[in-house]
Order: structure tokens, then sequence, then C-alpha cells
């Protein structure tokens, strides 16, 4: 390579001098590495030349960082892929955009911070370069110059996002599995205890005695060898979980650390002591209890003689009051606290106490003494508590300080030996208030009490360490403690978070190990409260974060153990830690796989299954080839031995336009990380296995080309052809397109019309010779129908015209699977019960009329199948059922009468012989008029009713069934055209069709709301409910159906309708009468959703354009709604049953009916369905707001006139006791409950007939009606729905009672109308006297009534589940429990 000087005096090569003319490229770096240069942007202006190799070199550089141990990732895209620094690409090639700022983040290589470049000379020890050299020390790393806590915290580039990237303190995290923060700040509490860790390290695990899985102390040793020697920024704590015995759901439980804390020392200590590891158990079957455990006696001292009772108690921890029970003041510091602990109480006057050596009670101090001190001092700081005003938990966010170094010789018992030489008393005669926590395990002890509980590790030999009892010393000097952690709590009482300040001994810094975030932390903020002040203490720290947990250690030189060195480590610890190494060095070779491996989506159009397009996940490593790549998709997709392998090839694909992009020739040996453009974690385009026939070559796909799917139309056949799949390109002129096509179909380009579907609703006819494809609105993956002849059709504007009358016609078909009643047309039970006495005649009778409509009818569906047959002579069959009846109705010509009145139109033979059909199936079935088709408005009442029964089911619901088919869009797509599509290259494709607006639909009104519209009598409309406007929308053509699920086995008749879905309901049903057998009118049309609920659709002026394909209809037989007639539930209010509301039945209301008739009507369906014998007189309607009962509904009132009247109605039907109270629409209706307070009681409701709103009246009659004095009345406004429930031990205070207003329909009554609940009392009755189980016991059946009724139960904080470790694996579940 020739090279020439540079400005610098260096040699570069010559194509590099002349770097200034190439473009460049410019890279801006985040560093997140680090806490302190997350915010940092190292920035490079780089030759497009320039290989990735080179721009690592460069970064590591400008960042001192060691070459080859970070990694850059695309940094804004999403795209977090890593890039390749050992690649010679160019950064061009690399998918760098010259000209654009390209953003790159700096990330750790393999968990593993970057290496300073400075740090490879004299500090490589402590940075971490030597692996034994990092595994001697577990303290914090120094890349900067150690930081001090202070300097850190009050840095203003501290900044939350230090948290998200790993710490540079050298100290190893825990993963949070959910809500285990808890476990997490124990965990590293305990690992950070040098006497804890080393001792654990000492135990052995023997395999042959136990699973290791379940083996608590093997999963916290494995754990804390993680925590020491891992390079992984966190550790996951799921095998010690497990161990536990926990299954995931466990991970969602928040509890105290206090308690696991208990929980998790008892457990270990069960452990040990099943130990048979003689050289081990005397250290470690005891070692909980020679660490943590104090003793403490709780005496009581008689004041007159001076006797005192007393026991010995053991404490892990002391629990310290936080505030005093009643005191508005909390305790200020620990100190405080402690000195409260030890404070003696005096017992005297009722709670004076028994003196065994004076035999009569006396006064006397009761309190605690601490005889011994545990070597590692825990305190709990109760904040959390319970407040009696509320009965609800809090927590004490006071402020409470607690020293680094804590004195504890004034509180220890200088007396301990002169204590009384009486026996030990197990009942010291008084409660043991704010006592500690007591080890219920132990509590016998020996003679000697004087055993110190500390231990001392002997530094000098590592494999033995043994216990040094030691007698404790009066000398108060020796009973100073450090601080060393700190475990935090931030929240409620309800819940919050928990992290562990602890201070390193290595050092003496603080750190925050908060989860997997550790930082330097200052534990002056966590003393709560607030400390009045604006300086250091301000408003960023919550009061709600504070101090739970403090642990302190005895400071005494000899006794401090240090942490052990990995060069100390027992053998059985060295073999545990390379099996861990082998464990991540495996993970970290699969990581790297994982890293350099494009997962990519893979589609294929298997030629063996329909063509069908199969999905799946191609996996492949960056560095195989295209080659390698294609033999690995032809094996995933399952083509061995269905196509040859050489018959395959990977092209790149875009799913949702269904769009073919390029096509890689001549690159079979490029590595695929090269050709997806590098290692994503997801990409813009897929990849598609194409496949090809023996005797076909593959077409080559140039990038910039457009895909269009050119469908070619008849319109002598009325037929629209599969697609054929061309190329082009959006220069190109409509005439070159034409040209195009031409060569493609074989068609005359002179004559060819192009119409272009732009989108779901346009169709656009591209005219205009010299327009490019782009101007017209083409895209990647584009449709067009193409229409060549010498028809006049072409002179007639394109909107007016037979193409667009058939490509409208073509995207507004669908297809519908429409189930038929199982009855057949000629059976019913009626007719039967109509004739009277000719029985048996009448049976058989019918049977012949069934066997004559059955015979109508298969001649019917056999007349409209051969005519299909006949049209689709000729045609080109698809390969796919959907397709062939694609093909098979795009054959009938379109049913507009003024069109070619010679030409075979089914829909109108369809129309005629359903005249013809109707007339004879009323022959056949009725003759002379006697029978059920005579008489169009013949009702069917057996149909009815199990109609009635079935909607008996989802009776509650009102929901307008059109209303909810509106809302499943009504534009949606169609397959009325999606058979397979034969590419060019022997590919099957999907094309689908999209619905459209046309020409005549434009600008008419859809109304939903109007009791008009909903019955279909707009004058829009004839009298068959048809548009006068848009009668040509009848497009219809059915034939059988078998279902391929079985469910019309039994008798079920299935038809498969293709239909205009601009047609309306009403003649929709018209065309289905040849199929059900009997007139529109007598039967009804329910819409099946996916969920299987039917809704009836009963709008008959509606359009059929909220269906789409492949949707469920269900025929049933009965009485359809006539022009102004409702549907209208009825159900009964029993105002003072457990169940107010229940359904009776289904009935038809119609417009001008007065309430009158309509009970009339009701009478004799309430006879027979429910025997229910009622008077007319005895019994009223009233509207139905869900569970409400509103307006008493008049007898002369009219519906539509003077009650607003709708589809799926609902009304109450009220039985009265008496004659009708109600006689004017200006009276009101409200029921009065009685509250009796001297027997915890609600009377029975009472109705009262108002004639005003007035305040006065409703007391007058309430007093009436009670015989409460009108001075002594109260009353209130029931809360809620009806019957508006509540408890009777929170009615006396929870309601509002007498509000003062003095009238009804004013704030905060609003009683407007009738239904209202009013509860009333006499306000000199004063509520029963009851005792704690009275009340409770009424506590509970209150709670069992309201859950019955659904309503309103009193507060019940959240159960909490116990924590528990289970050592035999796991808890035994209960089969009965949820």
């Amino acid at each position: 390579m020739e090279m020439v000087p540079s400005e610098e005096n260096q040699l570069v090569p010559k194509e590099i001098e002349n770097a200034s003319e190439e473009p460049r490229v410019l890279c801006i770096v985040q560093d997140t590495t680090n806490a302190k240069t997350v915010n940092e942007r190292l920035t490079l202006n780089l030759p497009a030349s320039t290989t990735l190799s080179k721009l690592f070199e460069d970064v590591a550089h400008k960042a001192s960082y060691v070459n080859g141990t970070f990694d850059l990732a695309w940094g804004k895209t999403g795209d977090l892929g890593s890039l390749d620094p050992s690649s010679e690409t160019s950064l061009t090639e690399a998918g760098f955009e010259p000209g654009k700022r390209n953003f790159l983040q700096l990330t750790d290589k393999d968990g593993e911070q970057p290496r300073i470049a400075s740090d490879e000379s004299g500090t490589a020890g402590s940075s971490g370069l030597d692996d034994s050299s990092q595994e001697r020390f577990i303290g914090p790393l120094p890349r900067d110059g150690t930081v001090g806590c202070s300097s850190d915290y009050s840095s203003p580039s501290y900044s939350y996002s230090s948290i998200l990237n790993k710490s540079d303190t050298g100290y190893v995290g825990l993963v949070n599995q959910a809500m285990t923060c808890y476990l997490n700040s124990l965990l590293q509490t305990l690992f950070m205890t040098p006497e804890f860790r080393n001792a654990l390290y000492n135990w052995e695990f023997e395999e042959s005695e136990e699973d290791p899985v379940t083996s608590i102390p093997y999963q916290l040793q494995r754990l804390f060898l993680l925590l020491q020697t891992s390079k992984k920024r966190a550790i996951e704590t799921t095998d010690v979980t497990r161990s536990f015995g926990w299954d995931s759901s466990e991970a969602w439980q928040q509890h105290d650390v206090q308690e696991l804390c208990r929980v998790m020392f008892d457990a270990l200590e069960q452990k040990w002591k099943q130990t048979e590891q003689q050289q081990f158990s005397p250290l470690t079957a005891d070692l909980i209890n020679q660490l943590y455990q104090g003793k403490l006696k709780d005496y009581v001292r008689c004041l007159e003689c001076g006797y005192e009772s007393w026991r010995i108690d053991t404490y892990l921890d002391i629990p310290l009051v936080i505030r005093p029970f009643g005191a508005n003041q909390a305790y200020g510091s620990v100190e405080e606290a402690l000195q409260a602990f030890v404070q003696p109480e005096t017992l005297d006057g009722a709670n004076q106490y028994f003196c065994e050596r004076c035999k009569k009670k006396c006064d006397a101090r009761k309190g605690l003494r601490f005889l011994h001190f545990p070597y590692l001092l825990t305190l709990q700081l109760k904040r959390f508590d319970f407040d009696y005003t509320t009965m609800h938990r809090i927590k004490l966010n006071d402020r409470m300080s607690f020293p680094e170094e804590l004195d504890m010789g004034p509180f220890i018992d200088v007396e301990d030996e002169k204590s009384p030489q009486t026996e030990s008393c197990t009942d010291s005669g008084a409660e043991n208030e704010g006592s500690c926590h007591s080890d219920q395990m132990s509590n016998d002890f020996s003679a000697d009490d004087g055993v110190d509980e500390g231990i001392c590790l002997d530094s000098a030999s590592s494999t033995e360490r043994v216990l040094k009892p030691k007698v404790p010393s009066l000398n108060t000097s020796s009973l100073t403690f450090e601080l060393f952690s700190v475990m935090v709590h931030s929240g409620s009482a309800a819940g919050g978070h928990y992290y562990a300040c602890i201070k390193s001994f290595s050092d003496g810094q603080w750190y925050s190990f908060n989860d997997q975030h550790i930082t330097q932390e200052d534990i002056r903020k966590t003393y709560g409260g607030s400390s009045g002040s604006r300086g250091y203490y301000s408003s960023a720290f919550a009061s709600s974060t504070n101090a739970y947990m403090l642990i302190y250690r005895l400071k005494d030189p000899s006794r401090n153990a240090k942490y052990l060195d990995c060069d100390d480590f027992p053998e059985h610890i060295k073999h545990l830690v390379q099996r861990e190494k082998e464990s991540e060095e495996q993970e970290k070779r699969q990581r790297e796989i994982e890293r350099n491996t494009c997962k990519i989506k893979l589609f294929c159009m298997h030629p063996m299954k329909m063509m069908a397009m199969m999905e799946n996940k191609l996996e492949v490593h960056k560095d195989k080839t295209l080659r390698e790549a294609t033999e690995m998709a032809y094996k995933l997709m399952e083509l061995d031995g269905v196509v040859p392998l050489d018959c395959c090839r990977l092209v790149k694909y875009d799913e949702f336009h269904e769009y073919l992009e390029r096509s890689y020739e001549g690159e079979d040996d490029t590595p695929m990380g090269l050709l997806l453009g590098g290692v994503k974690s997801s990409y813009m385009f897929d990849l598609l296995l194409e496949t090809r026939r023996a005797e076909q070559v593959f077409q080559p796909y140039k990038p910039g080309e457009v895909m269009v799917k050119v469908h070619v139309v008849d319109l002598k056949t009325d037929t629209i052809a599969p697609p054929v799949s061309i190329r082009a390109y959006l220069n190109q002129s409509i005439t070159e397109f034409k040209q195009l096509i031409a060569q493609a179909t074989e068609l005359s380009a002179e004559t060819m019309r192009v119409v272009l579907e732009r989108c779901y609703n346009d169709l656009r006819l591209l005219y205009v010779p010299n327009k490019t494809l782009k101007a017209e609105g083409f895209f990647r993956s584009n449709k067009v129908f193409v229409e060549s002849s010498e028809s006049p059709d072409h002179q007639v504007t394109f909107t007016d015209s037979l193409l667009w009358k058939l490509l409208d016609r073509h995207g507004n078909t669908i297809r519908l699977f429409v189930s038929l009643p199982v009855q057949s047309p000629g059976t019913n039970r009626t007719i039967c019960q109509k004739v009277g006495g000719e029985t048996e005649e009448c049976s058989e009778g019918s049977k012949a009329n069934r066997n004559s409509v059955e015979a109508i009818l298969e001649e019917s569906t056999e007349k409209l199948k051969n005519l299909s047959l006949q049209q689709q002579q000729g045609s080109s069959t698809s390969d796919s059922q959907k397709s062939s009846d694609t093909s098979d109705f795009e054959h009938i010509e379109s049913p507009s009468p003024s069109q070619e009145p010679d030409s075979s139109s089914v829909s109108a033979v369809v129309a005629v012989d359903n005249r013809e059909l109707e007339n004879r199936i009323r022959a056949a079935s009725g003759g002379s008029g006697e029978g059920a088709y005579s008489d169009p408005e013949t009702q069917f009442p057996g149909e009815e009713r199990s109609d009635s029964e079935v909607n008996n089911d989802r009776s509650t619901s009102s929901v307008d069934s059109d209303i909810l088919s509106s809302s499943h869009s009504s534009d949606t797509l169609c397959n009325a055209d999606s058979g397979p599509i034969q590419l060019a290259n022997g590919l099957d494709s999907h094309s689908i069709t999209s619905s459209r607006r046309s020409k005549a639909n434009e600008g008419k009104k859809e109304t939903w709301d109007t009791a008009e519209e909903d019955s279909g009598t707009d004058s829009e409309y004839d009298e068959n409910g048809k548009s006068k406007a848009e009668s040509y929308y009848l497009y219809f053509r059915a034939e059988p159906y078998a279902q391929e699920d079985g469910s019309g086995e039994g008798g079920q008749k299935c038809v498969l309708v293709h239909v205009d879905k601009r047609i309306t309901l009403s003649a929709f049903k018209q065309n289905l009468e040849p199929f059900v057998g009997v007139t529109s009118t007598q039967f009804k049309v329910f819409r099946v959703y996916a969920n299987n609920q039917e809704f009836e659709s009963v709008r008959l002026n509606e359009t059929l354009s909220s269906f789409s394909d492949d949707n469920k209809i269900t025929i049933r037989l009965g009485r359809a709604l006539k022009k102004g007639e409702y549907r209208v539930k009825v159900y009964q209010l029993l105002v003072n049953d457990a169940e107010p509301c229940k359904f009776l039945v289904d009935t038809v209301f119609a417009k001008g009916m007065t309430v009158k008739q309509s009970k009339e009507e009701l009478m004799p369906q309430l006879k027979d369905q429910c025997k229910l014998d009622l008077n007319i007189d005895k019994f009223r309607l009233r509207k139905k707001t869900w569970k409400n009962p509103g307006t008493v509904f008049l007898d002369y009132h009219v519906y539509e006139e003077d009650i607003n009247i709708s589809s799926n109605w609902e009304v109450f039907l009220e039985v009265l006791d008496g004659p009708e109270k109600m006689k004017s629409m200006s009276q009101l209706a409200v029921l009065t409950r009685r509250w009796t307070p001297a027997q915890m009681k609600l009377e029975p409701f009472q109705e009262v007939v108002l004639e005003s709103s007035s305040v006065e009246e409703l007391k007058e009659k309430l007093s009436e009606i009670s015989g409460i004095p009108l001075e002594n009345l109260d009353f209130a406004k029931g809360r809620g729905t009806f019957p508006c429930d509540i408890s009777v031990l929170e009615i006396h205070q929870d309601l509002d009672w007498n509000p003062k207003v003095s009238t009804l329909n004013v704030w905060p009554l609003y009683i407007c109308d009738d239904g209202a609940v009013v509860f009333y009392r006499d306000s000199t009755e004063e509520p029963m006297e009851q005792s704690e189980d009275e009340r409770n016991e009424l506590m509970k059946k209150e709670s069992s009534r309201l859950l019955k009724t659904g309503h309103r139960v009193s507060y019940s904080p959240r159960k909490e589940k116990a924590l528990k470790i289970y050592l035999d694996g796991g808890p035994v579940k209960d089969p009965g429990q949820d």
C-alpha cells in the first residue's frame, strides 16, 4: 500500500490522505458504565471508510479504557445489539449514516466494568486484572480515587441515573424477584458480617446427606461466594428462596425484615442441629445464639419487704418504642428509648402485686434488667403501630437519631450477683409490657449465667475456629458497640421498600445496598422526621424513609474478625468456587453466542399445507452465510422431501404490506450479520423462504421496486380473477405501467382501464398517461383491477360504469353463516292446538305439510345450486374454498334492474322464487286459510315461549344488540376475494379486499336513538323496510352448508350466505324466507359473538354494515317485531324480599298503546308462564333503571307520548296490597323504612304517597304511619342502589340525618322521582347496649347479610400471608384450598 506524509509528518495510506473528500460519520458515545460518566458524551468525527475495529481503538483511546474490555451498542434506535470489535467492516456498511448523528452506548463487557488504561501497570491487582487478586478482597475497587460519602452525596452531578448503571464500589448487588427487598437487605447484612460469613464458609456440605437444592446453609454459602467472587452486576436469589420451600408466588408477598430474620435464624439452627459433622457442629449448631442471643431479667420487687420474683429470658433483638402509648412526643434518640425500656413501673392501687413473702397485695416495682449483651446487638425501632382512632395500622415517621458508637454500660444490671436467692418465678404476677421478643426455643440455662455470648475467631488458623467463653467484666468500657448495618424502610404501614446501609469493616465507608444498586451512603438521612431547617435535610428526603433495624458489633480488637481471603478459603470452598467459575464461564459463552445471534421472523408459503403462510423464528449466528441460513430455514419449515433445497431461497420480506423487498442474488457466501445490518433486538423487516417448481426460475427483486397485485375483471361474466403479481418502479408512467400489465396478462394496453384500490374505501381510475405511479399514490404493496374490452362501458363516467358497480359490489359482499331453526318449517304445535278436537288429524296433517314444505325447500335449494353451477362453467377455479366461493358469486350479475335486462340474474330469480315459494308453503301448510301461514299476523306462542326461556338466562342485560354490533366497526376487512394469489414465480399469496363507501351511500344519515328508527318506521323506507333510494343493494346468494365442528347435528340446518352488507335487515330477512320456511314476520335474527352470546337484531331499517366476513347468525322461530313495536322484559319488584328483582316474562309493547292495554296483554301471559293470577287494579307497572324502581306508570299513560320507550326495554311489575294510590303525575311515591335503635333492627318498607315535594308533608306522613311525634322524627335518604342496604351498626351515625332543607328536590336529597328510599327514626330512642360478644356476633350476621345482598361490607384489611421457611422442601398443598 502506497504511503504519503500527512500534515503531522506521519506516513498514512494514500487513500486516507484524501479522507476529507469522502463523507464523514459523526459518532456520539455515551459511557454508561459509571455513575460519574453517564452524563458525559464522547464525540468522534471519522471518515466513512473507518472500520469497526478502528472505531473501538479510537473510543478506547479517547475514554482511556483498555481496548477489548468494553462493548459498543446502538444508542437511540432501540436496537441494542452490540457492534463487533474485530470486524473490518466499514462504518457505512455497518449501518452508520454519514452526515447524521449516530448515537452509541459504551457498556460493560460480560458484566465487568472496562479497565482503565493506566491500571495496566502497577495497579492491575486492584482493578480486577488478575482473578486471584480479585478473589482475595471484596472491598471497594477505587477508580478515580476514593470518594467520601459526603462529597459523593452532595455532588451536583449526583442523579437518579446513577442507580441504573453498574456500581463502582466493587460490591455485587442482589436481584429483586418482585417484592423481596426485605430478603435482599438481610442477606447483604449477613454477608457483610465477617463472623457470620466466615463461620458459614467453615461449614461443609455433604451431598450424600441432603439434597443441595433444599439445603439452606449450602445455598447461602453459594450466594455469599458469588457475592464475593462474581464479576456480575447482581446475583439472583432464586436458589436461596427455593431452598426455603417457596414458590414464585412468595416473591410477590411483602414481609417484615425483622420477622424474616427470626424465621431464618430458626431455620438455620434446625438445619445445623441435624448435621452429622462433628468437626464443625460445635460452632455451627449454636452459631445464632453465640452471635446474636442476649439475656435479660424480668423482675417484680416488693416495695415493703424487698422480695423479688424474677425469671431469665433470652432475646435476639431489643424492640425500642418510638413513641410511648398516648404520648404526642417521640423519643429523640436510641439512648432515650433504651432508658425507657429498662425504666421500671410501679404497681399500685388496683394493680398491686401479691407478695409471696408478705402474703398480701403490696406496692411493687416491675421492670427489665439486661444481664448479658450479645456480640452482635440488634435493635428494632418499633415504627409500626395501631391507631385506635381510625382502627388502621400506621407507621411512625418520627425522627430518632442513633450513634455510630453505642455505650451499653449504663444499661447492664450491675447487681446481677446480688439478686435475692429465691426460686425463679415462672409467673411474675404481671405481663411483660413492652418486653423483648423471648426466644422460645430454649429457656433452660446452666447454673453459670455468667457466660459471655461473644464469639472469638482465631485469625491465625483458617480451619479451627473455636468459641472462647469469657467471664463478663463489670468494666463498662468493654461494652462499646459500633454500628455497621442500618436496615431502612421507605413507605407506609400498607407497604413499602427495604434497603440496607452497611459499613464495610475493610475501609470504614458506608454503602447503600439497594437491591442490585450499590452506592455510597450517608446514614444521617435515615433518622426520619424533619430537622426543622432547610439546610442539609430537605424535602428531597421524604420522612417516610427511616431506619427500622440497627445492628451493632462489640468493639474488641481481640475478637473482631476479618473477612476470609480467597487464599484462606477451606478446601471445600475452593472447590465450590471453581465450580461456580466454570458455571459462570459457561453462562458467559452462552451469552456471547446469544449476543451474536440474529433472531428474525421467518415466513414460508408451505406447498403441502394448502399454500398457507407459515411463520417461525429463525435464529442464526451472524457469521453464518446466506447458504447456511437457507439450509437452516429449509429444515425449520419442514420442507425436506417436499421441495428440493436448490428450489428454495431467502428473500427480504415485509409481512405487513405483503411486499417482497429484495432478493440476494450472488450473495450466498455473505455472512447473515452483514446482510441483516448487524445483530439487533428487532428488525424492521422479515425473511421469506421462497420456493419454486423445478422448471421455474426465481425472479430477481431489486430495492426500489413496488409490488402490484393485478386482478383481471371480465364484465361479460362478472368475474374477478385471482391476482397476478408484477413488480414496477414508482417513477414509471401509467402508460409504461399498462404495457407492463399487458405483458403479464396478455391484454390490450390500448383499451385497458386500470383501477387502483388506494385504501379500504377508495377506487381510483388511472387515466392520466404521463402521471407516475408515485404521484398516483402507489406504495410498497398495491392492488389494482384491470379491464380491457371493446365494451361501450368505456364511454360512461367511471362512477356510473358497470366496472365500478362490479368492483363496488365485490368490495361490499360479505359471507355469513346462518343457522336455521331445528324445527322443520311445517311443524307447529300451535296449529294443532288451534284446531281443537282434531289433534290426531292435525298431527297427521302437520306431518304431511312438513313433508310438502321440505320438498319445496329442497327443490328451491337444488334450483339455486343448478343456477350457480351453470354460471360457473368455463370460469377459473382457485385452490381454496373461499376463492371458489368468490369466483362462484362473481359470475352473478349485479341485481340492478336497469342494467342488461336480458342477462340471467340470480338475485332476480331468487326474488321471484321467494314469492312463489312463499305461496306454495302457505298452500301446503294451511290450505284454505285455517293453517298457521294463512294469516301473516299469526303468532307462535310455543316458539315465543321457548325464545323467552332462552332470553331468561340473559334477562339482566338490556344492552341493545345493534348498538353492540356497531361497536365492532362497520368497515371491517372482508375476505370475499382472498383466494390464493399465484405469483409470477409460482408462489401463492393472499389478497384482502376491504369494504368501501358507495357513492349512493354518501350523505345517508345514520340514526340510532329514536324509537321511530328503532322500529323501522322512518319515511325513508317503504313498508317492507327497504330503502327507497337504495333498493338495488339486494345482492344475495345462499347455499346449504355443513358445519365442520359438528354443531349442526341433531336436525340443525345451516346456509352459507353471500350478501351485500348494505342490504337492510328487513330485505335480508325476506331473502331468508325460503330457507326458514316462514314469512319474515314469524322469525327473529340473532347475531352470535365470539363468546357465543346472542343478541337479537331488531332494527329493520339498519343495514348489515356492522357485520363482517364469517359472522354467525342464528334464526329462531317466533313473531318478529312490527312497526312501532318494542320487546320488553318484565321484572317483579319485591321490595321486602332478599332478592327484590325477579324476572318474569318477555313481552311486546306497541307505540300508541296505553298502560292499561299493556297490563291486559300481560295478564294471560303471567298466568300461563308465571302462575300469577292478578287483578288489573291490583298491580302497577313502573320504570326500571338497573335495580332501582322509578316512575309509576298510570293506566291512562300512552307509550311514546307520555312514556318514552326503546329497544330491549325493562319495566317493573309491582303487586299492590290495595287499590292504586297514585292518581296523578304530580304525586310522589317514596319508599320508607323505619330504623329502631333500641332493637338494632330495620322495619319492612312502606310506601308513602306525597302530594308535593315538601319535607313537612313527608315528616307528617311518617309520623302518621309510625306514631312518632313530629318533633322527635329524624329522616335520612338512603345511599346507593335499591334497597340501599346498610349495616345496623353504621346506620345510626353514617347517614346524613335531618338535612336542613324544606323541599325534597334540592341538595342533598334530590328526590325528584318515584322510588327514592328514606330511612326514619325516633330521635329520643337510644341504641341498644351490647356486650363485646353480642356486638361481634351482630357484626358477623350483618357482614353475612350484606355479602349475600351484594352490598358494601365494613372495611377489612388485607389478609397477610404468614412468613414460613419449610425445612422439608415446601408446604403441603391443601387440595381444597384455592
